[in-house]
């Protein structure tokens, strides 16, 4: 797909899978999305009747996990069956990134974008080459790319279990005081212990911060994208 987009001269351009289960039928009505405006047109699966259950169920738990902790919203039934105009395509190939997450780089760049759902019909030839695994390993890579969470959330755990740890070493003074001493160091050890614990595990947190803003650079995705530009001469275009 980034090769074909590089390639891609002319005001539109559609991507589609090759086996007919996205129906060329609908571009015509991509197209009139386009004439009247969108800039970007995406086909939505009205089901997932058709894909194994387990399949169903993973599918729908990755995008209500997408939309909680990613900072861009997914299409849910919305795959590669997609128009573009030609500012989007510009738009997408001015990101540099290698691991490149489609459907969260099509939704990222913005513009104003519609949706027109669609049956699939089923496959003409061959079969899929995307095995669960596969599919799983794609999940982890759209969640990584758009989303931090997974860098910041040592930080609370990191919290949480320095408060865990010195309300546990409060107790364990007190209990030694009043009902005094069961096993020798055993409260100090593990006061000890589960404080540092929670103190590592801070730092752990704020070293993720950083990974996580180095991992947002790296990336150099443009700071902003322009859809059109009305009034400037042709060669400042």
């Amino acid at each position: 797909m980034a090769a074909g987009l590089r390639a891609a001269t002319g005001d539109v351009v559609v991507l589609m899978d090759g086996d007919l289960q996205h129906p060329p039928e609908l571009i015509p009505e991509m197209l009139a999305r386009w004439r009247a405006g969108a800039k970007m047109v995406t086909a939505v699966r009205r089901s997932r009747d058709t894909d194994p259950w387990l399949r169903r169920q993973l599918s729908r738990g990755f995008y209500g996990l997408f939309k909680r902790v990613s900072e861009v919203a997914l299409a849910e039934g919305g795959g590669d069956f997609r128009l573009f105009d030609h500012a989007v395509v510009r738009a997408i190939n001015s990101m540099p990134e290698r691991t490149r997450f489609m459907k969260g780089i099509t939704s990222w760049v913005g513009f104003r974008q519609e949706e027109i759902p669609f049956d699939p019909a089923e496959r003409a030839a061959g079969a899929s080459a995307w095995s669960l695994l596969r599919l799983l390993s794609y999940a982890a890579d759209g969640l990584s790319a758009f989303s931090t969470l997974p860098l910041r959330v040592w930080s609370l755990v990191g919290l949480v279990m320095a408060a865990m740890s010195g309300l546990y070493g409060g107790w364990l003074v007190v209990r030694t005081m009043v009902w005094g001493i069961d096993v020798p160091g055993y409260a100090s050890m593990m006061v000890a212990v589960l404080f540092l614990s929670g103190i590592q595990l801070i730092s752990l947190g704020v070293l993720g911060e950083y990974v996580g803003r180095i991992f947002t650079e790296v990336k150099a995705r443009p700071l902003y994208l322009v859809a059109e530009k009305l009034g400037f001469d042709e060669d400042e275009r």
